[in-house]
């Protein structure tokens, strides 16, 4: 139950949502992160004319964004974006956006939700872009840990809208807007209106069923971090100097990447989810087929001229490691489904940067189901409040 006594989704909250959803008068958003993916997404949302508020925790990479008044985009879409605030202070960025719009690497999730507990108010939606595996459920118990008060409504994206890159600090290069993201609110009932007031400005996002379908859907696990460690040799030697899926990705690299798929489903039909296939999930983003894992990445036109990462100390070993491949396999520990390609791939992860990421990243402890049932864990995702929901909250204020 909320704090006025009523049921979210029927009651306050639920009536906050449909208004926002309702109003007709553009959302406010708040874009967190000026990396790769939120520079774009901030000029983008400028150039559709939202007004925009941008965060990042380093305050000089904003200085040409302020100077500027907005970030120029190119590419898919083409623009000025205006932004009316740029700034490292996350209250300010937050106070009076509809929407925040997390676009950092996962691996700042917790730090953000802690960041943001005591400045959110009720009904501001939170998406995290993407939220990778478990982002939803570590953000939620990170909130609470940090005392929230307020009922935020929380979402995770299966995957980023964008292929995209920063160009400078103030230019965006985007090279594809994916036809379809799933998307999930925590708890699932509140998916829809979530999805009715981010649609004016991003149709492409459609209801996911919940996060635990978004989270097991979460493909940049199969293709980056394995990617990476399989073609160490060729980065370290050219500074990663070549095409990043076209080339790195051989028949024999493509043998590893099906196994640790084949392995991401059996966890989720565990957690009784359906999840779509990498293969099938190359078809529905950018319409790529194939016989096989192998031929539907080189049919992927988006893929080519993405450069490989020029070191392997890169976050698609630094953050999918921990952030999307540990989570997996935990859950996998957790109900009895052997992981050994994925846990191989965290080892060596772990051993290339002198770091324990299975016990660093995102374990069933940290995600706040630990010991939970699958029924368990399903009802804390569709219904928070009730009983495990409860139980849930008390656990993170110990």
């Amino acid at each position: 139950m909320t704090a006025d006594g009523t049921r979210p989704g029927k009651g306050s909250i639920g009536e906050i949502l449909r208004a926002a959803r309702d109003k007709g008068k553009a959302a406010v958003y708040c874009v967190v992160g000026a990396g790769n993916g939120g520079l774009s997404m901030a000029g983008h949302l400028g150039i559709m004319g939202f007004e925009v508020r941008l965060y990042n925790r380093t305050d000089s990479k904003l200085a040409a964004v302020r100077w500027r008044g907005g970030i120029e985009v190119e590419g898919a879409v083409e623009g000025f974006g205006p932004v009316a605030l740029a700034t490292s202070d996350m209250a300010a960025a937050i106070e009076g956006a509809d929407v925040v719009m997390v676009a950092t690497p996962s691996t700042a999730h917790r730090s953000l939700a802690r960041l943001m507990a005591g400045s959110l108010v009720d009904g501001q939606v939170v998406v995290l872009n993407p939220g990778r595996t478990g982002g939803a459920l570590e953000f939620r118990k990170a909130l609470f840990d940090s005392g929230l008060v307020a009922r935020p409504v929380l979402a995770e994206a299966q995957t980023f809208i964008y292929a995209s890159r920063v160009v400078s600090r103030q230019r965006g290069h985007i090279f594809r807007v994916k036809n379809g993201v799933p998307l999930a609110a925590l708890p699932s009932y509140w998916t829809p209106p979530v999805l009715g007031i981010l649609d004016q400005a991003f149709p492409q996002f459609v209801a996911g069923g919940n996060v635990l379908a978004t989270s097991m859907e979460n493909i940049g696990a199969i293709f980056h971090p394995a990617l990476t460690i399989l073609n160490a040799g060729w980065i370290e030697a050219t500074g990663g100097d070549f095409d990043y899926y076209s080339q790195g990705i051989t028949p024999s690299v493509a043998v590893i990447l099906q196994r640790m798929d084949d392995e991401r489903l059996a966890v989720a039909r565990a957690l009784g989810v359906r999840s779509v296939s990498a293969r099938e999930w190359l078809y529905l983003s950018y319409d790529s087929s194939g016989a096989d894992l192998y031929e539907a990445i080189r049919n992927t036109s988006s893929y080519v001229g993405i450069k490989a990462p020029s070191t392997i100390d890169h976050r698609y070993i630094s953050e999918d490691v921990p952030m999307s491949l540990v989570p997996i396999s935990s859950i996998g520990s957790m109900l009895r489904v052997p992981t050994p390609t994925i846990d191989m791939i965290v080892e060596l992860g772990s051993i290339l940067h002198g770091r324990d990421y299975a016990s660093e990243g995102r374990t069933v402890e940290r995600l706040g189901i630990a010991g939970l049932s699958v029924r368990q864990i399903h009802s804390l995702v569709f219904d928070p409040d009730g009983p495990v929901g409860a139980d849930y909250e008390e656990a993170t204020d110990e």
